[in-house]
């Protein structure tokens, strides 16, 4: 699954000052790199706001629905335990890396890896690792925000008591009657793009510091009630031993693999999101420390949705591998047979809600600042400019679960072959745009910056805990993240 260059409005091409880079323990090159100058930028307002915010970022649906459902198909406590070390070994060099880029770079992420390749001496092509990241966000926010749409349309559902004391049949009908309606699908698609422009365009301390406070404590606050609903109605002994009792031989190479890209996918790595939201952090905030509570928080989560889903799956005989469908259908069905169902699934679903909406507005923070940074287009014009492109992309996403639901375009390819478009959009995204992503922003940060620049950002001394990260973001990351990408291409 941060935050902005400037609410202000300026002409196109209107000359801005420069914006400056603040010394983190040295001298920084200020030089320009031939791009139009940015507003001066705002900052996080503190330490504890920009932690809520990135980690509202990484905290999404990832954590809310995939994290539940890849574990029920991995084998429970068997995954978890490699998830965990995904993410110490994966995930937070990567998210350092990340980091210490954007405060360095005091940039969109195109801008920020332009000017550091450029102070590192390598060519400005590096740029174009940042327009992935902004292409990838993009493309992912026109279909996150129709699936966060589908939780919307649920909240109703839910209250109406609608699934109270149903079967599994009538679930199954009433998601697909869902699914098979576009208009129903476009307009609560376009409610939650709504909700994210609304945010966004507010700029950093207006708009998402206001909304993190508000938000983040609500999300903690849902979850556990959820958690101590499913420790009294359902069956949390089941649900402990599932995630957290390893059989260890079920830990194969796919296992590995499905963690590791459940970590990439979890953390938000490699959009560009914590290279945006890290080039407003403040010189006195320590990336490491704040990298590992990102990568914990968002762990927390994931972990404390598994103990609020799977006690309500095992108690009502349901299965804990149901795939994607364990949110949408399976989750309904056990809420319906239970005391208090209608409550506490609506509580459900509006965590959901609150979740994906901590993403979002991270996954547009990006291209923003790039249209700001680059086209000198001001942030109250470029948010709902964006959010509109962003709804009609997305409407692809929209029509390839009924209109288009039997066209394949790219079917005569084999990796390709009964794929919707929305498919091929989630295959490019997930298993090649982010993975790609990962590797060149470890083989960055790892080989074409210097360890004296690296160092000198994350305020580390030689040695010790600098000397792992930068073996693990030069060496294993790479590695780990290309394993991925080459798998899931085959």
């Amino acid at each position: 699954m941060r935050d902005e260059i400037v609410a202000g409005s300026a002409a196109a091409g209107q000359e801005r000052p420069q914006a400056e880079v603040p010394a983190s323990g040295g001298s920084r090159s200020r030089e320009n790199t031939n791009m139009q100058p940015m507003e001066a930028q705002e900052t996080w307002s503190s330490r504890l706001v920009f932690i809520m915010a990135a980690v509202g970022a990484a905290v999404g649906l990832g954590n809310l629905w995939k994290f539940p459902y890849t574990a029920g198909v991995s084998g429970g406590a068997a995954f978890v335990i490699v998830y965990i070390g995904a993410i110490v070994v994966v995930a937070v060099p990567i998210v350092m890396a990340e980091l210490l880029i954007g405060r360095r770079g005091r940039r969109s992420p195109p801008g920020s890896f332009a000017r550091l390749a450029e102070q590192a001496g390598a060519k400005r092509a590096w740029s174009l690792v940042g327009v992935l990241n902004i292409v990838a966000v993009f493309m992912i926010l026109s279909f996150y925000s129709v699936i966060a749409g589908w939780a919307l349309a649920y909240v109703p559902k839910l209250a109406s008591g609608l699934f109270t004391g149903v079967e599994n049949a009538v679930v199954t009908r009433e998601f697909e009657s869902l699914l098979a309606a576009p208009a129903t699908l476009a307009f609560w698609h376009f409610v939650f793009i709504a909700l994210t422009v609304v945010i966004v365009v507010r700029g950093i301390q207006q708009g998402i510091e206001k909304a993190v406070k508000f938000l983040m404590p609500a999300l903690f606050a849902m979850l556990l009630m959820l958690v101590g609903y499913a420790a009294v109605e359902g069956d949390m002994a089941s649900a402990v031993n599932f995630l957290f009792q390893a059989d260890f031989s079920k830990i194969d190479a796919d296992v590995v693999l499905m963690a590791i890209g459940q970590a990439f996918f979890s953390v938000s790595v490699a959009m560009g999101l914590l290279i945006a939201y890290g080039s407003y952090l403040p010189a006195d905030i320590n990336i490491p420390r704040a990298s590992l509570l990102i990568a914990g928080a968002d762990t927390l989560v994931a972990l404390l949705a598994g103990l609020a889903i799977f006690p309500l799956v095992f108690a009502n005989g349901l299965d804990p591998a149901e795939g994607p469908g364990l949110i949408f259908i399976t989750l309904p069905i056990a809420f319906g047979h239970m005391p208090g169902g209608a409550i506490f699934g609506t509580l459900f679903f509006l965590l959901l809600i609150v979740s994906a909406l901590t993403s979002s507005i991270a996954i547009l923070e990006p291209v923003v600042a790039w249209a700001d940074e680059h086209r000198g287009v001001s942030r109250r014009i470029s948010t709902p400019i964006a959010g509109a492109l962003a709804w009609l992309v997305g409407m692809t996403t929209v029509f390839s679960f009924n209109l288009w639901g039997d066209w394949h375009p790219l079917g005569g390819f084999e990796t390709f072959a009964g794929k919707t478009l929305f498919d091929v959009q989630d295959y490019l995204t997930s298993n090649v745009m982010l993975p790609l992503g990962g590797v060149l922003i470890s083989v960055f940060v790892g080989w074409v910056m210097t360890a004296e620049s690296t160092r000198e950002e994350l305020g580390l001394a030689p040695g010790g805990a600098f000397a792992a990260w930068r073996f693990l973001v030069r060496y294993v990351c790479p590695v780990a993240v290309a394993a991925v990408l080459i798998a899931s291409a085959t």
